[in-house]
């Protein structure tokens, strides 16, 4: 890295600080800071889905896999996510968008109080929680990693530096200013993206090599499936993805519940399945054609930062540094800012009475204490990270594996198919979803492919199995005029 790399860096740290700054004018209360008060336009909504969507593994770990298999890491990541929004759009975005509306939620899992009971919404939020301080903690330490890969400095200095910033920020600014810096983290990712693009096009010989280039790589590397990426991979992807990108993963729920209209929550979703079909062919080139510029390499998740440092002049080196940080940091800020949603709005009024009915300004304060120290907390897993081993390693694995089951219910809960899914059925689902996990990783030699289609499968089997069990049982009339309402039904008052 040379002067003027360090100067883009810091130039890029200043500008998301400045917008924290900036967004305090929009907050006035604790509607404000965690759903923008209902008032995300569409395009900003959809823009910050996708940024949200994924982080710098994507330019480590995946660079790997598209250096080793080729095309197929579209198909099975970019094209799930792409099939997740189509489907989020037309059956779950909409209803989001009319919870807030309905029910003046201001956090993913509030409903689950009146759709199940404070027992499960308990369960749920409170797993989640715990689960995400140790993940967002591990994507702090590879903010960290980056750093000290591209100049030297230790981990825990660059943990603090950028954890530092984002404390600022989400904290002051809230959802507006998580809104606002990943609009801007997205530009800065496609600037160093599309400058690399064509950095590598023009060193292969010109626009004719986009298609050309596959003739030099390894057997297999064009093909739609490859290696242990098989069509089965695939649909256990999708599967996944639909859940994880229409609320599973709280943060990007929280994008459609801020929408100010069912349609605009529904146009986001469509723009973020635009943006990941068609952003990824450019990302992803210089990783596929690592293997012609950069051969035998022993370390595949070392490509993409040694592309940027053969094929980019100086400054250019800083701005897709920039980029990597703008990734992980778009989903540990957005990630915080939801779950002190859930802390403030679910866990506290449950443990305690002085917590509950607050009025907005007070919430407000709330908001931010729990926000402050549920970030710096994060912060000292990231910085601990090594000390925590393997332990680390397997709380990540574990939460990527409840994210499925957990999921079912959140989502499912919201579909009148559905209304015959009590607690039980939403708590019985999510324990044979993780019993499958622990199944087939530590008695099955599942493939790839049945560790993450199989916990999804037995999840959603579990729950309509009971829905269909207790289908002549009366559904509560709390959870008929619920689900009545985010149909669209007005007779239920809550059109």
């Amino acid at each position: 890295m040379q002067p003027i790399d360090y100067a883009v860096v810091a130039l890029f740290f200043l500008a998301i600080a400045a917008i924290g700054v900036v967004s305090i004018r929009k907050i006035k209360g604790s509607r404000d800071f965690f759903v923008a008060g209902g008032k995300i336009p569409w395009w900003l909504g959809g823009v910050s889905h996708h940024v949200s969507g994924h982080s710098g593994a994507v330019f480590v770990a995946y660079a790997a896999v598209a250096y080793q298999f080729g095309f197929t890491l579209y198909v099975w990541w970019a094209g799930a996510i792409v099939v997740a929004c189509i489907v989020g759009a037309y059956w779950f975005a909409p209803r989001w968008a009319r919870l807030r509306v309905a029910r003046n939620i201001e956090s993913p899992t509030e409903y689950l109080a009146t759709r199940y009971n404070v027992a499960t919404q308990q369960l749920m939020a409170w797993s989640g929680m715990l689960l995400k301080l140790f993940d967002v903690g591990a994507k702090w330490a590879a903010i960290g990693v980056l750093l000290h890969g591209f100049t030297g400095l230790p981990v825990s200095v660059g943990i603090w530096v950028s954890g530092g910033v984002s404390l600022f920020y989400i904290t002051v600014g809230g959802l507006w200013a998580d809104l606002y810096t990943d609009f801007l983290q997205f530009l800065v990712q496609v600037v160093g993206g599309v400058v690399l693009f064509v950095a590598v096009v023009r060193h292969l010989g010109g626009i004719g090599s986009l298609w050309e280039v596959w003739d030099r790589l390894p057997p297999g590397h064009s093909h739609f499936f490859n290696g242990p990426y098989t069509p089965w991979f695939l649909v256990g992807i999708v599967a996944a993805a639909t859940l994880s990108y229409n609320g599973g993963t709280w943060n990007l729920a929280v994008r459609y519940i801020g929408a100010p209209s069912p349609e605009s929550a529904r146009r986001s979703a469509l723009l973020s399945g635009a943006l990941y079909l068609i952003w990824p062919l450019f990302m992803f080139f210089p990783m596929w054609a690592a293997p012609v510029l950069l051969p035998n390499l022993a370390d595949p998740t070392q490509s993409y930062i040694l592309l940027t440092r053969q094929f980019l002049p100086a400054g250019l080196v800083g701005l897709v540094l920039a980029s990597l940080f703008a990734a992980t940091m778009a989903m540990t800020t957005s990630d915080t800012n939801t779950i002190s949603s859930v802390i403030t709005r679910d866990i506290l009024p449950i443990m305690t009475r002085r917590f509950r009915d607050m009025d907005q300004r007070r919430s407000l304060l709330v908001a931010r204490i729990s926000t402050l120290l549920f970030t710096f907390v994060t912060l000292l897993v990231g910085v601990e990270a090594e000390r925590f081993g393997g332990v680390l390693g397997l709380l990540i694995s574990w939460f990527a594996a409840l994210i499925g089951p957990v999921s079912v219910p959140m989502l499912f809960g919201l579909l009148p198919i559905y209304r015959h899914a009590d607690a039980r059925a939403a708590i019985d689902s999510i324990l044979a979803g993780l019993a499958m996990f622990t199944l087939n990783n530590y008695a099955f030699n599942a493939t790839p492919a049945m560790r993450v289609l199989a916990p999804i499968a037995v999840s959603i089997f579990v729950f309509s199995a009971m829905a269909w069990l207790n289908r002549h049982h009366p559904v509560p009339p709390r959870v008929d005029e619920l689900l009545r309402g985010l149909s669209g039904d007005k007779t239920a008052g809550n059109g």
